[in-house]
Order: structure tokens, then sequence, then C-alpha cells
């Protein structure tokens, strides 16, 4: 038997993707907002603060052009274009934090067999890391030290995400880089 891994692969969305896009245009109703796919998705009016559109809302002041949001990927409609809605815990205008960026297809390894990559890199770092499905990564840290560990850790991860033992040697990875300093 042979099984292949794609080490290099577009996002394609798919309905309950949770994914971190950033606004690139408004329109009457709604925003369109890119997320690494290959059509940009929309999120509605209703879709972001739970009401209808109506003449007197001002949108920017909800999000504007080139703000960074987490969203859940609700439909996807005829076209296949992604309906995005920040309507729940967690998601919406992200307001501080550090976007990284990472291949799509490498996002499972980042997350680990039952979250045990992600939640060993939660427990060494004690920062905050939401993962987006569409290969961008929010990390927030207490401190920039933290900060520049978790960005070292998804290079090495995006590096070597093909090979065998990798929760490991992070793990070890992590604790060398925390006694670079000590």
């Amino acid at each position: 038997m042979v099984s292949v891994i794609a080490l290099e692969a577009g996002y394609v969305p798919l309905v309950g993707d949770l994914v971190i896009g950033e606004v690139i245009d408004l329109e009457a109703d709604s925003w369109i907002v890119d997320i690494n796919a290959p059509s940009d998705a929309v999120l509605n009016v209703q879709d972001a603060i739970g009401q209808p559109y109506k003449p007197d809302i001002e949108m920017p002041k909800i999000l504007d052009v080139g703000e960074t949001m987490v969203a859940k990927i609700v439909e996807l409609d005829r076209k296949m274009t992604p309906i995005l809605s920040i309507l729940g815990k967690g998601l919406g205008k992200v307001e501080e934090g550090l976007l990284l960026k990472l291949t799509p297809s490498k996002i499972p390894r980042l997350i680990g067999k039952k979250g045990s990559m992600v939640n060993m890199i939660l427990k060494e770092t004690g920062c905050n890391i939401i993962i987006g499905q569409n290969g961008r990564i929010l990390v927030s840290c207490k401190n920039r030290k933290q900060e520049e560990i978790v960005v070292k850790v998804i290079d090495k991860i995006e590096k070597e995400a093909h090979t065998t033992g990798l929760t490991n040697r992070i793990q070890n990875y992590i604790k060398e880089l925390k006694g670079e300093d000590n």
C-alpha cells in the first residue's frame, strides 16, 4: 500500500471550517474577505451583527478594509463562494496578536493527533493560538520572547511536517529555545 501526503496544496473551503481572513472590500450589505482560498469569501451584515442590514449601519465601524477576523464558514453558495459568520465564541475582529502563515496542507500536522502538537505548544509557551484551516494562525503571547519561540516552532513544523517523531522533536526544540536565555 502506498500513501501520499501533499507537501504543498492550496486551501479548499469546507462548511464548518474556522478561518482567519482579511477584509479586502466593502459592498452595500457585506464584506469581501480574503481567506487564502480560490475565491474570496463573503461576510453578510446578518452574519456579522445578528441583525438584518439597514442603510444606517456604518459598516467600516464594524469591520474595515485591512482588518483581520476569525470566522467560521457557514455555507458555500451555488458558485462555491464561502459565506462566513463571526457570530459565536472566539469569532470576530482580531484586536491583537501576530498573524502567521503555514501551508494549508500542513495544518493537520500543526494540530497533531487529537490536538497533541498544538496542546503541547500551548502548554510549553503559555500562548493563545488560533489555527485557521486556511493556513493562517493567530498567536497571542504575554511577551515577545514567547511569540518568537512560536514563530520558530511553526517554521520548523512547516519544514519538517513530512517526518515522523515530530511532536517529540518540537517539544525538545521548545525547551532548547527557552533555555537560550536562562
